[in-house]
Formats: structure tokens, sequence, C-alpha cells
């Protein structure tokens, strides 16, 4: 096993935690927080603190570059599926252009075209999401007695 049982344990209650808080707010504000893959996003940074896109600037400009060009794309072209694979082509390249590459973020533009989604989307669901959850991650970690992030760009 590569990583202590007790930091297991404690990234495992960490990612839990995260989903519930995701999933509480959403029903709460009545915007679909979980749209959005945070729950990958929340495997990421609970799981793997230490991997690169799991810095704060690649949760957050990873969805949020993502959300954009999802909506850029539908509203320019519409929403056939071939806009969907389109749009995920130019965020990973965006992604990686502008040193934000977060995985979880590059299936944004399918979801936008799947789901009809409106340029709102790009601040709620996706930039507020990303946002919550950096802080939910900050918080755990430091309560926990994990340094996260290592460095925040």
């Amino acid at each position: 096993m590569s990583h202590p049982l007790p930091r297991v344990a404690v990234r495992a209650v960490g990612g839990s935690l995260g989903i519930a808080v995701m999933m509480t707010l959403a029903d709460a504000s009545g915007h679909p927080l979980m749209m959005v893959p945070f729950a990958t996003s929340i495997v990421l940074v609970m799981g793997a603190p230490e991997s690169p896109p799991a810095r704060p600037r690649c949760v957050v400009g990873g969805h949020l570059i993502s959300a954009i060009v999802g909506v850029f794309c539908v509203g320019l072209l519409g929403d056939a599926m071939w806009v969907s694979a389109l749009g995920v082509g130019i965020a990973i390249a965006l992604m990686q252009a502008f040193d934000v590459f977060h995985p979880p973020a590059g299936i944004s533009p399918l979801i936008i075209t799947t789901a009809h989604a409106t340029p709102i989307f790009v601040l709620s669901p996706a930039g507020a999401g990303a946002l919550i959850l950096v802080a939910f991650a900050f918080a755990y970690h430091r309560l926990s007695g994990e340094r996260w992030p290592a460095r925040w760009v």
C-alpha cells in the first residue's frame, strides 16, 4: 500500500463529506451543483491532493475554461453530439495551454450540450461549485492535519 491506512481513511471520509456538502448546497440553492463532474474532482482533490491537477488553480480554472468552451460551442454551433466532442477537445487544449489541466472538468462541454445549458452555467454551477469544492478541501485537509495545497498555482 502506497499510503498509510489512517491517511487513506481520512481522505476517503473527506471525499464522502465533500459530496454530501455539494449535494446539500445543491438542494438548498436549487442549483444543480452535481451536474458538473464535481464528484470526480472531489475524488482527485481528496484522494490525490499532491497531484498537479488537484491544485486549486487547476480545479477552478479547469472547470471555468471547460464550461466557457461548452457554452461557446453550443452557442456558435448548436447542440449536436459532434459539438460536444469538439468542445471536449478544445477544453483539453485550453486547460493545458493555460496550465490548469483538471481532467474531471473536461467533460463539461458534453454536459452543457446534452443539458442545453445557458451561459449562466459558467457562474453556477461551474464557477461556484469549483470555489466551494476548493474551500471545502482546504478546510478539511487543514483540519485533518494535511497541508493542502502544496502550492496554490
